[in-house]
């Protein structure tokens, strides 16, 4: 039987992206938290991390994180009777939640807000923003109790439900516009992406038959995306949600006020999902229903 203490260790390694911020985590030292991977690593007979910078899991540590996630939901779980009966529980349940930046700027505030009524105890939430199209790598290492990710395929040991697509439409600053024109080649002007694994402008120049974007500004920053657009540094792609009424006072143009591109959004989760864990899921959905476009 594997000392959850060391898998506790690992899973600090991997969220603190190091030894050193995982001890302050943890609070013991540096060398203890070595001493715990060592230990784990000589009961499995092999290694659980990759010793690069930042450490990596091997495919038996991923799967040890996973085991980990599933197992801290199932404690939660059979604690719901105690805790009901307990009116001074006041320990939160830490909810690690791995989401992209536009769906964090616009809907998912209000969804992650879960009425007291409907939870026993309280939710502390720990949030990893990625790309919607790699967010589920982190559910897949066992790094995260929840996704919310483009990606329809559940992981194993998990399940998916859909929340909705979040539109976008491709807009740019009106002195953007008077600079270059509306009929420009739109792959020659400034771009502005999230970061690297932000392929939404790509798609929309390939739908137009435009090629590879020539000028490109990485800002990975949902409200400083929209602030960069709005100065006139380039056009990109807006939820629907974030552009608000930005098209009618006149502060942005639609450069196609026909086209939308939709990006789909899956709410991720472990079979082993909690009482509490399934409150917050119902929430989100509701408000999905609501916010997103079905």
């Amino acid at each position: 039987m594997i000392d959850y203490q060391l898998l506790q260790a690992l899973s600090a390694v991997i969220t603190e992206k190091g030894f050193e911020k995982a001890s302050k985590k943890l609070f013991i030292t540096q060398s203890a938290v070595s001493r715990r991977i060592r230990q784990l690593e000589s009961i499995l007979g092999e290694p659980v991390l990759v010793r690069s910078q930042p450490p990596k899991l091997t495919l038996t540590g991923q799967r040890l994180l996973n085991h980990l996630q599933q197992v801290m939901q199932l404690e939660v779980a059979l604690g719901m009777t105690s805790i009901a009966e307990d009116s001074h529980y006041d320990k939160p349940l830490t909810v690690r939640l791995a989401v992209n930046a536009d769906s964090l700027a616009t809907w998912l505030p209000e969804a992650l807000a879960v009425p007291e009524s409907s939870v026993v105890g309280k939710l502390k939430f720990e949030l990893v923003v990625e790309d919607q199209s790699i967010t589920l790598n982190r559910m897949k290492a066992g790094e995260v109790m929840i996704c919310i990710s483009s990606n329809p395929e559940p992981v194993n040991g998990g399940s998916v439900d859909r929340l909705g697509a979040l539109p976008y439409k491709a807009v740019a600053s009106p002195d953007f516009v008077q600079k270059y024109g509306v009929d420009a080649d739109l792959s020659q002007l400034p771009c502005l992406v999230f970061d690297e694994n932000d392929t939404l402008q790509h798609d929309f120049l390939e739908d137009f038959k435009y090629g590879e974007p020539k000028y490109i500004h990485s800002c990975p920053s949902s409200e400083g995306f929209k602030q960069m657009i709005v100065a006139g540094l380039g056009y990109g792609l807006l939820p629907e949600l974030q552009i608000g009424n930005s098209l009618n006072n006149g502060e942005l143009v639609d450069l196609k006020p026909n086209y939308v591109i939709e990006t789909p959004l899956f709410w991720h989760y472990w079979h082993t999902e909690s009482p509490q864990l399934k409150a917050l899921r119902e929430h989100a959905l509701r408000i999905a229903k609501q916010k997103l476009k079905h």
